[in-house]
């Protein structure tokens, strides 16, 4: 990094447009405030971050061996990589990616980057509450975001950048919440914020505890010490600390009588709000209308693809949409979007803006927490003009996909946050897929267990039953445990999902696995295309689909399904799945190099499971790159000595030739 300028005000900085990039939260590169297209590449993003954050020009043979370790020509990979940072950030009149033979830097003078004021800060000097204040707000989320890479080196860089830059925000909440007066409207979100970033440190809870007594809150203290001691009895951590925090709060405050008084109202107050079958309190989002930037569209289209928006998200069924009456009457009145929210009582809003760019559409849409009005996510999407109405489709899938993905990873991470006791039927759900996306035999019982809860606190509760077949999917799949008991009780799950809301096409997808599972092929290729019927935009509906199609079906419909899979949602988790689905559908095609290339593909990405890592093995020996074949042979003994060619083919379902093939090889790498 060869400079760097906090905030934007200098002579300097005047004469040049302002740059402003975000790392804290996913990364957005503003350039005269306008958002720049990133291209999508998560290791274009941990390059820019890599070279913000190192104080000093980074080696060529540093990136290449932070970043790739498998390509054959890394550094190629580089070059095409800072040919895309170069077009983010280099203007004819000013280049910013700078190369020397010490390595690569960029010149960051005139720009506003958060992660650089954080780090000026970290130097330790006093702040004043305002600057602390401002910090405070530079954080929409944790260092990249959700990104994670496959080499181990990248994602070890990123895990450690994660942890400084949490350390920072706890040390300024820390010094916020020591300076706010005890009334002031602030303290509450500093120390829930704190709480949030380290649940099992003493300190906020002391300081929480302290405040709470203060205002003569016993009742909410004590409840708040109840809460925390079953987290932290959940996670095996002895609760004597916490107790102690609390007997001397109460001596501090004098208030040891009070509190007598106030753990009898408590214990009132949970026999109260203790939980029972209820419908889930799920998120809403409202949309609002779509505003117009450029006179070259009409209002017309920006209405038509709110429009569309608001009937495909309300189509999924995975959270409250509100109707287009609503918010269009809102909009009229000059009602913001984050006012339009707390009146319309929903935890999400989206805003977007439209605009013709050459010959391209482009959308630029933001997601907003309502309770914070805080940016939770925000994107631009560009689809080529020439033809209106595939533009307007292909900008409604790409709205849709990302605005539900982004809103489940949000309640995702807010319910693995809340205490494993006080979670209601939705936030049960969603703790339960948090568990289930980390793709292990512990994660999946514990999904399997929040799943339950959800079930129970509201029977009706179509998604988690859902979520409960999945869980015993992936029992039987990677042979957990034994696979007949897990497929019938995935189908019974499925069967309750069904029952609870047919219209849902989280529940047709459940009930197509499980008849996968049940070797029921066409069955669940019907149950998969409802699933699609009834939610075109449902990424997983057309990842299942592939990974039917692709091993008993259409290997040609599986590569349309597994491309359309992908490109609703680019980031899933299960993007290994959707790539392993391709993988599969070439081998049937008799294509060889192209399925090795894709199992590659799948077996790179995060949580990919054993039987991916299998796939990638057996298929590189069938394009006769054994030695490749035989690394991931040896890393598959590793991780599971037992796992051989049995455990494989049990878990798919090839027809006999293509088993016979696949065991041949096996026995080439040792999968025996």
């Amino acid at each position: 990094m060869e400079s760097s300028v906090e905030i934007a005000g200098s002579a300097k900085t005047a004469a040049t447009p302002l740059v402003e990039i975000r790392l804290l939260g996913p990364v957005v590169v503003r350039h005269g405030g306008s958002p720049v297209v990133l291209a999508r590449s998560r290791k274009l993003r941990a390059l820019l971050a890599i070279l913000i954050t190192e104080p000093r020009q980074v080696s060529r043979q540093r990136l290449c061996d932070l970043l790739w370790d498998r390509p054959s020509d890394p550094r190629a990979e580089l070059r095409w990589h800072l040919s895309k940072l170069r077009q983010v950030l280099d203007r004819p009149h000013r280049l910013r990616v700078l190369s020397s033979e010490d390595g690569i830097g960029l010149d960051l003078d005139g720009c506003v980057v958060d992660a650089v004021q954080i780090m000026t800060a970290e130097k330790g000097e006093p702040l004043s509450i305002q600057r602390l204040k401002t910090l405070a707000e530079l954080y929409r989320g944790q260092f990249l975001g959700e990104l994670s890479l496959a080499e181990p080196s990248a994602e070890q860089w990123v895990t450690a950048q994660r942890r400084r830059f949490a350390a920072c925000q706890i040390s300024i909440l820390k010094q916020l919440t020591a300076t706010r007066p005890v009334g002031s409207s602030e303290i509450d979100q500093y120390l829930e914020q704190w709480l949030n970033l380290a649940p099992f440190e003493i300190e906020p809870h002391h300081r929480l505890l302290s405040v709470l007594a203060s205002q003569g809150r016993f009742g909410e203290a004590e409840t708040h010490l109840a809460n925390s001691e079953r987290l932290f009895a959940d996670e095996g951590i002895s609760v004597v600390e916490l107790r102690k925090t609390w007997s001397e709060v109460k001596k501090e405050r004098g208030a040891a009588t009070r509190s007598t008084d106030s753990a009898a109202t408590h214990q009132v107050a949970v026999a109260q709000v203790e939980p029972c079958p209820s419908a889930p309190s799920r998120s809403a989002l409202a949309v609002m209308p779509f505003t117009v930037r450029d006179p070259q569209v009409g209002t017309g289209i920006a209405d038509g693809l709110t429009n569309d928006v608001i009937t495909r998200l309300a189509k999924l069924r995975n959270m409250s949409i509100i109707a287009r009456g609503s918010v269009y009457a809102l909009a009229a009145r000059g009602v913001s979007g984050v006012e339009a929210g707390k009146q319309l009582n929903v935890n999400y809003v989206a805003t977007a803006s439209m605009q013709q760019v050459a010959d391209k559409l482009r959308v630029e849409i933001d997601l907003i927490d309502t309770q914070s009005a805080r940016i939770v996510w925000t994107e631009t999407c560009e689809a080529p003009n020439a033809d209106l109405l595939s533009a307007l489709e292909e900008l409604g899938n790409r709205i849709v996909a990302a605005l539900t993905g982004e809103i489940e990873r949000a309640e995702r991470n807010r319910a693995i946050l809340r205490p494993p006791t006080s979670l209601d039927a939705w936030e049960a759900h969603h703790r339960g897929l948090w568990h289930m996306y980390r793709f292990t035999k512990e994660n999946n019982a514990r999904a399997q267990h929040f799943f339950d809860a959800a079930v129970t606190l509201d029977p009706t509760f179509s998604r988690a039953y859902a979520g409960l077949s999945f869980t015993h999917w992936q029992n039987a799949f990677q042979n957990w445990s034994d696979p007949g008991t897990e497929a019938e009780s995935a189908y019974a799950a499925a069967t309750q999902s069904m029952l609870a809301d047919e219209q849902d096409p989280a529940a047709h997808l459940a009930m197509g696995r499980a008849l996968w599972l049940r070797r029921q092929h066409d069955l669940a290729v019907k149950s998969l295309r409802v699933s699609v019927d009834l939610s075109p935009n449902f990424a997983l509906a057309h990842y299942a689909l592939a990974f039917v199609e692709a091993q008993t079906g259409d290997p040609v419909e599986a590569i349309r399904a597994s491309d359309k899979s992908r490109a609703l949602s680019p980031y899933d988790p299960l993007m290994f799945g959707m790539l392993g689905s391709r993988a599969m559908a070439h081998l049937r095609l008799g294509q060889f190099e192209a399925a090795a290339e894709w199992a590659t593909q799948a077996a790179a990405r995060p949580n990919a499971h054993i039987n991916i890592l299998g796939m990638a093995a057996l298929f590189l020996a069938l394009a006769d790159r054994v030695p490749e074949a035989r690394i991931l042979a040896a890393v598959i003994h590793v991780q599971q000595p037992r796992y051989g060619i049995d455990s494989f083919l049990a878990a798919f379902h090839f027809s006999p030739e293509e088993a016979h093939l696949l065991r041949s090889l096996a026995a080439k790498l040792s999968l025996i």
